[in-house]
């Protein structure tokens, strides 16, 4: 199952960043494509980007007040999360790919769990309400518009893909960098560091994105079940969630990324992956 997730991240990473000439010419790509928004976390600005990041498309729509647009962004992330919850992000996003691959490298001691981990997971709610929506909507500029606070400020998957690359192939960009891309490039490299030791830690504790879709979760049409008469509560499949989700106990908590590793491992086949149009 892991191997088949693996190729899943790949191939939807690709396809999400398949302007290559975006490379070679050291600029976005700004075609009709850019103007709909992908399902994962993926930086707009990332020179092979085809389409929109979801949350950067959002804020930048409530900075603007052009609303029409702020409802088709919530429609696209209702039917994504009302479909597949966290699926997109344990299957559709890069940068969960990016985490997935670090935390495998196996020179590094892993962590299962931060001290007042509760209390961290609460953390992406924040930043949501904060960065995503209170910020840009009501601290503005003269001209009346907001800023994209949580990709200016704080995403790091928009420094991986779109930052890095645009400032090592524009000359001008790499004269303009200053202290914000500093502390932009610290913030990736604390995230991605923690991602050796901890599984996801973004995901975690930061992503808006996983924010929004966890609390699809429990209403997804893509869910897990867990057949109460064959569960013996052996905890297998707690024991083998990178996440500390209890399965058995919450098989549809806000933080299952729906990798299916818990289903994998289990001595019974309780651990059921269900459409719930199918019943």
């Amino acid at each position: 199952m892991a191997d088949i997730r693996t190729f899943i991240q790949v191939c939807a990473a690709a396809l999400a960043n398949g302007y290559i000439k975006g490379f070679a010419r050291g600029r976005i790509y700004d075609g009709p494509l850019k103007q709909l928004c992908v399902p994962g976390l993926n930086c707009y600005s990332c020179p092979a980007a085809l389409g929109a990041c979801p949350i950067g498309s959002l804020q930048g729509m409530l900075g603007s007040h052009s609303y029409k647009a702020v409802i088709y962004v919530l429609g696209f992330l209702v039917v994504f999360g009302t479909l597949m919850g966290r699926f997109v992000c344990g299957f559709l996003c890069p940068f969960g790919l990016v985490q997935d691959l670090l935390f495998k490298v196996p020179l590094f001691r892993k962590i299962q769990k931060l001290p007042g981990e509760k209390g961290l997971r609460w953390l992406r709610f924040v930043i949501l309400g904060l960065f995503v929506i209170l910020l840009p909507l009501f601290v503005v500029d003269i001209t009346g518009l907001g800023e994209a606070w949580f990709c200016k400020y704080i995403c790091p998957a928009g420094t991986l893909e779109g930052g890095i690359p645009l400032v090592l192939l524009d000359k001008s960009m790499r004269s303009a960098a200053g202290f914000l891309y500093r502390w932009k490039l610290a913030l990736l490299a604390i995230t991605l560091a923690a991602s050796l030791v901890i599984y996801r830690p973004f995901c975690r504790y930061i992503c808006p994105l996983g924010a929004i879709y966890g609390v699809f979760n429990k209403v997804a049409i893509y869910r897990l079940s867990i057949d109460t008469q064959r569960c013996i509560r052996c905890g297998k499949c707690a024991e083998t969630c990178k996440l500390s989700i209890n399965v058995f106990e919450n098989p549809n908590s806000m933080d299952c990324i729906r990798c299916g590793e818990c289903a994998s491992v289990c001595p019974q086949n309780a651990i059921k992956r269900v459409a719930l149009l199918k019943k």
